[in-house]
């Protein structure tokens, strides 16, 4: 079965109930991990998570199903829970579906989550038609899509979100669903929300909690490379490492903020723009003063390179996805110095 992320959350409950192995892929590596979180949750008797590196069962193909079909110490239920790169569980799906119609007995739910791969995959093909898997293929978000995920999260939670406010968690977040879900789940905290006692957030509390993610979000990695902070790139790009940050999420915040330069640019008045102008442009104030440094920086032929230079680095990420992470830094890298050298 073949599933997208529009259609997933309303045949989720099924596939939980119908297949054993779960494929998720796509440019949207947040919202595909989300799901997969939920999709634990719908399981019949998730049991105890043993997490597979896909690193690992690359070299080792027969240790996934040794470990779908063994059972815990306690005879508890268990899923087996993988994060790898590409198609590096291909081969061990093909050993653990060759062995299971050989006769080696059912196995417990294998969840994948592939960075880098898609539904044109080989892992894919040799899954999507199966009545015991499917592939979920989870497409780059747009604003619309996050912004309605974040009001559910909030009711969810116990946290009534406006419209306006959800968008403003959707676009702090940089159409992150991982980190739109850990804001709402402050917001609750600092609200004393619950399902059983919900409460209504506004602005204000939004402000309180620092709503643009500043520890987790893309903005500092944005601001060091626009800004030329060379001093700050290599803690931001070791940081977007350990994070695990999408490739492409990550540079659609690029993306973002060169549209928002490019704005600020056409307004043509010749001047820095004052605070009310960021303010309605959608600069959230703790971001205005490093936004004012890079129109200082990006104006002219030079940000119309910058501009050219992203959407190169876009297909790159695209042509090469095993090489995204390494690809993405580098092009940051360039542009940082670029930035630098003005």
């Amino acid at each position: 079965m073949k599933l997208t992320n529009r259609d997933f959350a309303a045949k989720a409950r099924s596939v939980a109930r119908d297949c054993s192995i779960f494929f998720f892929c796509g440019p949207d590596e947040a919202g595909a991990s989300a799901a997969a979180h939920d999709l634990v949750t719908m399981l019949p008797g998730a049991g105890e998570r043993v997490e597979l590196a896909g690193a690992e069962l690359r070299g080792d193909p027969a240790r996934l199903g040794d470990e779908a079909r063994s059972t815990s110490l306690f005879g508890d239920a268990r899923h087996i829970w993988v994060r790898a790169n590409g198609e590096e569980a291909l081969a061990a799906l093909e050993t653990l579906i060759a062995t299971g119609d050989a006769g080696a007995g059912a196995a417990c739910p294998v969840i994948v989550i592939a960075t880098s791969a898609t539904d044109k995959s080989r892992t894919a093909k040799l899954l999507e038609k199966r009545k015991d898997a499917v592939v979920a293929m989870f497409y780059a978000p747009d604003l619309a899509a996050v912004t309605q995920s974040v009001r559910a999260m909030g009711d969810a939670a116990g946290v009534h979100l406006g419209g306006e406010l959800a968008e403003r968690i959707a676009r702090a977040a940089n159409l992150d669903v991982r980190l739109a879900a850990s804001e709402v789940e402050k917001l609750a905290l600092y609200l004393d929300a619950s399902p059983q006692a919900p409460r209504r957030a506004d602005a204000a509390a939004l402000d309180a909690i620092g709503a643009p993610c500043e520890d987790d979000g893309f903005a500092p990695l944005v601001d060091a490379v626009l800004g030329g902070d060379i001093a700050h790139l290599g803690s931001e790009l070791h940081r977007m490492r350990e994070l695990s940050l999408n490739p492409v999420g990550t540079l659609l915040a690029f993306e973002r903020r060169a549209a928002l330069l490019a704005k600020i640019a056409a307004q043509g008045s010749g001047r820095a723009p004052d605070k009310g102008e960021l303010q309605r442009l959608g600069v959230f104030w703790r971001d205005q003063q490093a936004v004012l440094r890079q129109t200082a920086i990006w104006r002219g032929p030079r940000l119309a390179r910058l501009a050219d230079r992203l959407v190169e680095l876009h297909r790159g990420l695209f042509a090469d996805n095993h090489g995204a992470e390494l690809l993405l830094a580098q092009g940051l890298t360039a542009i940082a110095r670029q930035a630098a050298r003005r």
